[in-house]
């Protein structure tokens, strides 16, 4: 790697972004069963064009004494207990998450992960409970930083619903898929790449636009 190559570690502070989706039960992440994760990594060319790379989804069982809420389970089309779901224990599907994760931000040499969502206060909530719960106390994972496609869809197209500010920027969009952890991920992922790709960096006295004045 020579001094001018660029690196997903010198664009973004040393995080690695990993796009991460849940889909559960409800709201409240210690109470509410997380039903599906998926993530997808990202990485960059010589050129500093980020993309997507390696995708994983995991289907999940229902933690010991989750809770179940109806309207939840009704907008995401999920049956937890389909004897053909084929879900595995949440700290399975964790620990494998996050042994690639790792694997990643070593090879990316970056030194932590930074999830990346649609609202990904959500996500992060939900995958750090379930983290809690399994007695997980090591993760590769920024604890509390995130980057929000939803505020980045603002700021680009001036929308913020996931499939509008997607269409938006030209990907297309189906709703017949939409709601699945890993297609929801994935999405996100291409509109997280699309949008970072028509930012770079913008150097010391070479800002992209003029500042904002401040008030007299």
């Amino acid at each position: 790697m020579t001094a001018t190559t660029k690196t997903i570690a010198s664009r973004f502070r040393r995080f690695l972004p990993v796009v991460i989706d849940v889909e559960t039960a409800g709201f409240d992440p210690r109470r509410h069963a997380l039903l599906e994760l998926a993530a997808v990594t990202v990485t960059m060319d010589d050129a500093g064009v980020i993309y997507p790379d390696e995708s994983l989804s995991f289907i999940i069982q229902p933690h010991e004494g989750a809770e179940m809420e109806a309207s939840a389970l009704a907008f995401t089309g999920i049956d937890p207990y389909h004897p053909e779901r084929n879900a595995v224990h949440e700290r399975d599907a964790l620990q494998s998450l996050f042994a690639v994760v790792a694997r990643q931000v070593r090879k990316q040499q970056c030194t932590r992960a930074i999830l990346v969502g649609h609202n990904p206060s959500f996500d992060l909530g939900f995958l750090l409970a379930a983290a809690e719960r399994n007695r997980i106390g090591k993760h590769p994972f920024h604890g509390f930083c995130t980057l929000d496609t939803a505020t980045m869809g603002a700021l680009a197209y001036g929308e913020t619903v996931l499939a509008k500010a997607a269409m938006a920027s030209g990907m297309t969009w189906d709703n017949r898929q939409a709601h699945s952890a890993l297609y929801d991920a994935e999405q996100t992922a291409r509109l997280f790449c699309t949008i970072v790709n028509q930012w770079p960096l913008a150097r010391p006295g070479a800002g992209i636009s003029s500042p904002v004045p401040e008030s007299p």
